[in-house]
């Protein structure tokens, strides 16, 4: 699991300046064209120690930025979400950046602000080009490891130092550092699950914040890395042909051990101080694009009536959705064809009977007869009519209702991730398959910071327990802000 828009995480082949075009005297005129720059908020008017500027920097603002870094990566690739990556305590802790701190210090006026993500993004792009250019500066050879070793190590002592430099070493900044070491490593060859266990494993968690690594440290961390090394790599295999990524899911889901997630956000409706699904789209989506924000909050609102009425969770519930979603004239149809995701990492097959295995998954996600907090019996009677008509998902709704809620709104919302059910807009899909199933047991959260811009990967159990507990943790905080005593 992981957010899209952090760059904690970037690959090689996502960063690689050879790979990804950037004309930077045309930067400043593509930020400006892009959704967010019309609209860039105003903060309150109040000292930057005042909570009201915490609160906004951490709200309105920081949703600012994300769906600023979301355009850029639209425009650029990935590799754009790197320019929020600032020094010291800013935005993303211990990056190369010092165009950028947060929205607290870097949100002024509109045109000083994007005055500022221009420089970001300039300056993250040349600290990237600077780095394809280190990486490069010596003749290594993957298939003559052994015989290249001193190579290897001196390499890897002139990439901290030069790290050590860039950051100032101020807090998190080892982040970076060991992450441009993997993308070494990964530049040459090394796969990057591979390259991060070589890396942990040099590094030993010795670096620290706001201290610099002394001369010992630094080049025992790259001899370390160099004698971990083999003596040679070969070419990475060829990704095996036609895996079927839903396939893996649907084995994945029965063995996730769903009970073994936090139990902080307890059962029970709950009337928040804010609808945080409402607000996160009015921000976010409406700086991307006003007709997808328009588009999404229509849905958002026909979700929250047809929780109301206890309506089934299946795709013919989605569809109705999804026409608001895309702004169609029809409801969108199921795929006919197989889908990919992740930029082609995951296939996700299709067969005769995938829809009605959809259905019979959203059937599960149901919690026990009369629980839900506004839907009657009668809405009750369907639920049961549709599980039993599932056939193959015999007892779905049993199955359900032995989960807490968190675990059954982030199941339902992988669901919908894995089977990618429209050919367009299935994140967005997902993610209002968990609130309907949230809405349904009279809950809305306050916030949804942890829910919406992150990927997860079919065959990856953790992922599902990840996503389940912040849920959990987001429906705990609605509970805990619910109850306060207003101020």
């Amino acid at each position: 699991m992981r957010s899209v828009l952090w760059p904690f995480d970037l690959s090689w082949d996502e960063v690689d300046p050879a790979r990804h075009p950037f004309d930077h005297a045309a930067a400043a005129r593509e930020v400006r064209s892009l959704g967010p720059a019309r609209c860039v908020p105003i903060p309150p008017d109040v000292s930057i120690v005042d909570p009201a500027m915490s609160a906004w920097s951490h709200g309105e603002g920081d949703l600012w930025a994300r769906s600023m870094s979301y355009a850029l990566m639209e425009r650029y690739g990935r590799w754009a979400v790197g320019w929020r990556w600032a020094h010291d305590e800013g935005d993303l802790d211990g990056g190369p950046v010092g165009s950028w701190c947060c929205p607290r210090d870097s949100i002024t006026t509109p045109e000083e602000t994007l005055d500022r993500v221009v420089a970001a993004l300039c300056e993250w792009r040349e600290w990237l080009e600077s780095l394809a250019g280190r990486f490069d500066a010596y003749p290594l050879d993957p298939a003559r490891i052994e015989d290249q070793r001193i190579l290897w190590e001196r390499a890897a002592r002139n990439l901290i130092l030069q790290v050590v430099d860039r950051t100032g070493c101020g807090s998190g900044w080892y982040g970076h550092c060991e992450q441009v070491l993997r993308l070494f490593l990964d530049r040459w060859g090394f796969a990057p699950g591979h390259a991060r266990d070589l890396v942990d494993e040099a590094v030993g968690g010795r670096f620290r914040s706001w201290t610099s690594p002394d001369t010992v440290l630094v080049d025992d961390i790259a001899e370390r890395l160099a004698r971990s090394l083999p003596q040679s790599l070969g070419p990475r295999p060829p990704a095996g042909p036609g895996v079927d990524h839903l396939a893996r899911w649907l084995a994945v889901r029965e063995t996730v051990p769903w009970q073994e997630a936090h139990d902080r956000g307890g059962e029970g409706p709950v009337t928040p101080v804010r609808d945080g699904a409402a607000e996160d789209i009015r921000v976010f989506d409406h700086a991307l694009d006003p007709a997808r924000a328009e588009g999404l909050l229509t849905a958002l609102e026909r979700l929250r009536a047809d929780a109301a009425h206890g309506a089934r969770l299946d795709f013919t519930l989605l569809q109705s959705w999804q026409q608001h979603v895309l702004g169609t004239a029809r409801p969108p149809a199921f795929r006919t064809l197989p889908a990919f995701a992740k930029h082609g990492r995951e296939r996700y097959g299709i067969a005769p009977d995938t829809r009605a295995r959809l259905d019979a998954c959203l059937a599960e996600s149901a919690g026990s007869a009369g629980s839900a907090g506004s839907a009657g019996s009668a809405g009750s009677a369907e639920r049961a009519g549709s599980a039993e008509r599932a056939g193959s998902a015999g007892g779905a709704e049993d199955a359900g209702a032995r989960l807490r809620l968190a675990a059954r709104a982030a199941r339902a919302c992988l669901d919908v991730c894995f089977f990618h059910p429209f050919d367009d807009g299935n994140a967005r899909s997902a993610f209002l398959a968990l609130v309907f199933v949230l809405a349904r047991e009279g809950v809305t959260l306050d916030g949804v910071s942890l829910l919406r811009r992150v990927t997860f990967q079919a065959d990856h159990p953790r992922d599902a327990l990840a996503l389940t507990n912040y849920v959990d943790l987001h429906l705990a905080e609605t509970r805990r802000r619910a109850a306060a005593p207003a101020s």
